[in-house]
């Protein structure tokens, strides 16, 4: 992994309010790892279809106040090493917890990043080692990767523009046997792109950040070469626009939405374009200028997992299913420790650009339910809630999807190591985390 590319932008002469860095990195892995995000796999990566980048914007507003979004094509970033970075950060840039964002945009075409989906793997030695090497190399890749975004602030235009895109589709699907993965056009969804343009003083565009709520599972299980899906197309097709400038993704709330149609590499690049598209539509219009004072809140929240004994678990290891004996045995072995998993330990996030933008980054696989719950709730305010940062533990239902069941809510807890499902209160848990640290960014 090598740094590839830092953006300043210099401007000795001039005055601006705001001041703005982009850097990306390259985050590719060595060849054949094991790929993450479908349990279907059987071997290693065969090649790359296209590199992965992790990419920073570094904003600073006129007090001084920094704040500083990654962005990565990975399946996620786990706690272990948004940690590490982060407390490496704070000695070496001064940066708090707060003024990180860890994003990623979950592409099922990257390598396993331990402990991600860790119960899903029974690998063999010499795969967790290339993993584990892979993971340290990341956090070094990343660390430095926010230190020149930060190295490099200088005055900057800072605009907020909004799109859609439409190929997203709510995938929780009802069925006699109750909900499956599938297409349910009546389900929630989010369309929205939500963008920050970055210009120089003289207008020259030199990037843009732009989310979009769907998974990116446009390459199925059967693809096997590394690859960003439709985000790192889209990245790729607006950096091909924009030459010079750094194209960011920003994973939003979904969880329970996929790309229609989908498995075929073809239909990844047709909704790639379509978001870079998008992103350049939005951006052809008139924005909200980023001004005022920055804001960041961060805190910790445990969320509640329904009620679990070890006789639970000891059925369970006589069940025929490979992936809930692993799980059981993981499950036994805390109990043994004296240290069942009752709670989640949960981020949540808030940053307050101005009184332009608020964005609410939050762990785990974030169902769109929480993005457009909390939107509804501040109409008045322009919010960003992003899914896959900082943590990506696990899927995060609510009562809906809870009552409802189906992979979210159940199946997948099983790959993520987690005892079961959450207990129905969560939603009201997350919720008031969610508007506590609104509240701290001066949102009532």
């Amino acid at each position: 992994m090598r740094l590839l590319l830092g953006l300043g932008f210099a401007s000795a002469l001039l005055a601006a309010d705001w001041k703005a860095a982009m850097a990306k990195a390259k985050i590719t892995p060595e060849a054949g790892i094991w790929m993450s995000g479908y349990a279907a796999r059987t071997h290693p990566s065969e090649g790359t279809l296209q590199d992965l980048y992790a990419k920073a914007l570094a904003l600073e507003d006129p007090k001084g106040h920094k704040v500083v979004f990654v962005t990565s094509d990975l399946i996620g970033f786990p706690r272990r090493i948004t940690d590490a970075i982060s407390a490496r950060a704070l000695k070496q840039y001064g940066l708090e917890r707060a003024q990180l964002v860890f994003n990623s945009s979950h592409t099922h075409s990257g390598p396993v990043v331990r402990p991600n989906l860790e119960t899903m793997y029974d690998l063999p030695p010499e795969q967790w080692a290339k993993i584990d090497r892979y993971g340290q190399q990341l956090t070094e890749t990343v660390l430095n990767l926010v230190g020149t975004a930060v190295g490099q602030l200088a005055p900057a235009k800072v605009t907020y523009h909004e799109g859609q895109a439409t190929f997203a589709i709510n995938r929780r699907q009802a069925t006699v046997k109750g909900v499956a993965i599938g297409l349910n056009p009546s389900g929630p969804i989010d369309h929205s792109v939500p963008v920050l343009r970055v210009t120089d003083l003289s207008g020259k565009l030199l990037g843009a950040m732009f989310g979009y709520s769907c998974h990116n599972t446009t390459l199925t299980g059967e693809f096997y070469r590394i690859a960003g899906d439709y985000a790192g197309y889209a990245q790729e097709e607006f950096e091909r626009a924009h030459p010079g400038t750094v194209g960011m993704f920003l994973m939003l709330a979904g969880g329970d939405q996929n790309p229609n149609p989908r498995s075929k590499n073809e239909l990844a690049v047709q909704h790639g374009k379509a978001l870079a598209l998008a992103t350049d539509e939005a951006m052809a219009k008139p924005g909200v200028p980023i001004a005022g004072n920055l804001r960041a809140a961060f805190q910790m929240v445990d969320l509640p997992l329904a009620p679990h004994s070890r006789e639970d678990f000891e059925r369970e290891l006589k069940d025929t299913n490979q992936y809930k004996v692993r799980r059981a045995k993981e499950m036994l072995a805390a109990y043994d420790r004296g240290l069942p998993l009752r709670k989640v330990a949960y981020p949540v996030q808030a940053i307050r650009l101005g009184k332009t933008v608020t964005y609410v980054p939050l762990g785990g696989e974030l169902v769109v339910d929480y993005a457009l719950q909390t939107k509804a709730a501040f109409p008045k305010e322009k919010i960003v809630v992003a899914g896959y940062s900082n943590d990506v533990m696990c899927y995060i239902s609510n009562k809906r999807i809870l009552k409802e069941g189906g992979y979210e809510a159940v199946d997948s807890m099983i790959y993520y190591g987690m005892p079961g499902p959450f207990a129905p209160e969560v939603e009201d848990v997350l919720t008031a985390s969610i508007r506590r640290a609104l509240g701290q960014v001066g949102i009532k």
